[in-house]
């Protein structure tokens, strides 16, 4: 049972997939103690993660722990569709193509919620809000689920806080080998690798705007500092905007940093970050993309209605030409611009948030009966467990407190 573009493409995507196994320590020991303890005998999973190879092999150690999966992507524009096919070939059940229409996306979801899922991965959300909205007779099913993105815990948050959220979600975007490495190092990396391939242009000596300095503008805006960017950023939060003044960038409104920027970079999982206002503002040539979740940051719609002329640049860069004369260009129709225009996040980094995905998943089934809360932070002995196996895979020994130094850190009396 699966919805894909077209099957024959699956040895690619088997090569792809291949690679990152290759390339992913941790989830290849995973799998080892996931083939032995089978954690997942008898459930359901609905997971609905950018469908590339990483993700692929997720799916396949989920597997080998006795998940019967069901798997859709979370981005229209993210899904690869021989690695759709590889995982079909494999036995696996997908509802995904890439360009999906709005339509065809809701339906690809749909297929993976109708199922009645025992747990659920999410990106973003998309499977939780559904079934809470369209499904709700399935609720009674779900043992609980794990999120993996900065947007999806605010929506997770904003529900639990409503008393609308109905069964439990961990936020495995917060464990700590999530988001200090995916968010910092693996954003960083990926989205000026899809805007590099994607333009062809030099970075060195321009000026990067980027909005948003949580975990994944950290990583942006370091990486374009050591292309040679000069970085501006701008923020909401006054602490934010402290460090990242701190941390030696110069920190302004976006009105004023639309009238310097070269490139734009939305990284902050809200809306309307870019709007009339700014493109307006911006020199002729600038150009913009987007590293939050969802399409929304950079208000491409407005440029579709109000421009002179549209028109395709270069491969996956939209040029629009605005009234005052000055023209704006848009990588990745405004989606995740390291997915939409790239191969997302290296292997060695999705190892260890997909590490924690698997564990807490695994951890979820082992303690259905145990879990109340419907806000369940990861537990602190998955997230050193990644880390420990990280460690070890790359030959890194570290020290251990002694029975004294434990006792030490533990009293409050202190001799």
């Amino acid at each position: 049972m699966s919805i894909i573009r077209d099957p024959s493409l699956w040895e690619s995507g088997a090569r792809k997939i291949q690679w990152v196994k290759q390339n992913m320590s941790i989830l290849r020991s995973i799998e080892e103690d996931f083939l032995r303890d089978k954690p997942f005998t008898g459930l359901k999973v609905a997971l609905s993660i950018h469908l590339e190879a990483k993700t692929a092999y997720l799916c396949k150690v989920l597997a080998a722990g006795g998940a019967e999966m069901y798997i859709t992507g979370s981005n229209p524009l993210s899904t690869q569709d021989d690695v759709a096919a590889a995982l079909v070939h494999d036995g696996l059940n997908v509802f995904a193509w890439h360009g999906a229409t709005a339509q065809e996306y809701h339906e690809h979801i749909s297929e993976v919620v109708k199922i009645g899922p025992n747990i659920i991965i999410d990106d973003g959300g998309d499977l939780v809000n559904l079934i809470h909205n369209e499904y709700p007779e399935l609720i009674p099913n779900v043992i609980g689920g794990c999120e993996e993105t900065t947007t999806g815990i605010i929506r997770l948050i904003a529900m639990n806080k409503a008393g609308e959220l109905k069964f439990p979600m961990a936020l495995v975007n917060d464990a700590r080998c999530k988001h200090l490495f995916d968010n910092r190092y693996g954003t960083g990396q990926s989205v000026w690798d899809g805007i590099n391939r994607t333009t062809n242009l030099i970075v060195a000596g321009k000026y990067v705007v980027v909005a948003g300095y949580g975990w994944c503008g950290k990583g942006v805006a370091m990486r374009a500092k050591g292309l040679g960017a000069k970085v501006i950023i701008t923020e909401i939060e006054p602490v934010k905007a402290l460090e990242a003044a701190m941390d030696g960038f110069t920190v302004m409104k976006m009105e004023e940093a639309a009238k310097i920027g070269d490139f734009f970079v939305t990284v902050t999982g809200c809306k309307d970050v870019i709007t009339e206002k700014s493109f307006l503002n911006m020199k002729d040539g600038a150009i913009l993309c987007n590293a939050g979740h969802f399409d929304c940051e950079v208000d491409v719609a407005w440029l579709r209605e109000n421009c002179v002329s549209t028109w395709l640049a270069r491969n996956n860069i939209d040029g629009f030409k605005l009234s005052n004369g000055n023209s704006v260009y848009v990588i990745g129709e405004g989606r995740l611009v390291n997915l939409a225009a790239g191969d997302g996040h290296p292997a060695e980094i999705m190892d260890m948030s997909f590490g924690i995905q698997a564990l807490t998943a695994a951890y979820l089934a082992n303690n259905r009966d145990k879990l109340t809360d419907m806000i369940i932070n990861v537990p602190d002995e998955v997230d050193n467990e990644v880390a420990d196996r990280k460690l070890r895979f790359w030959g890194i020994q570290i020290d251990k407190l002694t029975p004294e130094q434990e006792e030490y850190l533990s009293s409050w009396q202190v001799d």
